[in-house]
């Protein structure tokens, strides 16, 4: 029987989100035919990642959030909505090695990684975890990487030891503006969530919102690859890299 894989997007809240109504962790999960997989989550996944000691734990635990049964050979492809490395300019910074001179903000190497320099040349306006105050979200998926996924095998792409789990960073902004995403939002199955993940029409849903459009960043990783703007030569893999609908740059 061939192993299923599934999709899952996740929004990230901070550490302490259960404390912050307005934003909190997010999770939707579709299959392969776009279908929606159990029920979309919120709240907050500090003591999942606590709790779990393995990929397969933590694949189980994320699926039985999302109200699904894992069979235990589940395969998880996650797009993060959150900034999942540092800069490299930032991080010589704290071992004393300072950058010669600085310029405009957007170009400033300690506040924006190399992907993020390069959307802002195409019209895509990322946040930066030192100047925006999402730091405690940027670490939280970081350690999800580090516990859970941290082999790096291209540039924007981590896995597990056992590939159970394939992660990279998503960004649900510019895929609201994309074509080839309202495309694929029409093919969804979902349900009775169909309102509040195709219209967000309650603050507090715009979590599931953003959470259902890297769940199909994800998908397009491996069904419709063309669809992403992908890591163009000599970006740094320690950085890696944040994938947008290719339609979404100017």
């Amino acid at each position: 029987m061939p192993v299923q894989t599934l999709y899952l997007g996740w929004d990230v809240g901070g550490w302490n989100c259960d404390k912050n109504p307005a934003s909190r962790d997010a999770l939707v999960i579709v299959d392969q035919s776009l279908a929606l997989v159990g029920q979309p989550w919120r709240g907050n996944l500090r003591e999942t990642l606590n709790a779990a000691t393995t990929p397969r734990e933590l694949i189980n635990r994320l699926l039985a959030l999302c109200q699904y049964s894992a069979g235990g050979d589940e395969q998880l492809v996650m797009a993060i909505d959150t900034p999942l490395a540092f800069p490299q300019a930032l991080l010589a910074l704290c071992q004393g090695e300072a950058v010669a001179e600085l310029g405009s903000s957007q170009d400033n190497p300690y506040l924006y990684r190399e992907a993020e320099r390069w959307l802002f040349a195409r019209g895509v306006t990322p946040l930066s975890p030192i100047k925006d105050m999402i730091g405690s979200q940027a670490t939280k998926g970081m350690h999800l990487l580090a516990r859970f996924a941290p082999h790096i095998i291209t540039c924007g792409q981590w896995q597990s030891q056992c590939r159970a789990i394939t992660a990279v960073e998503g960004y649900p902004s510019p895929a609201k503006r994309s074509r080839q995403f309202k495309a694929l939002r029409a093919r969804c199955q979902l349900g009775d969530w169909e309102e509040a993940l195709q219209h967000a029409p309650k603050p507090r849903q715009q979590d599931l919102q953003d959470a259902w459009l890297c769940a199909l960043v994800a998908w397009s990783l491996n069904h419709a690859p063309d669809n992403l703007a992908w890591p163009p030569a000599g970006m740094p893999n320690a950085e890696g890299w944040i994938f947008v609908p290719e339609d979404a740059l100017f």
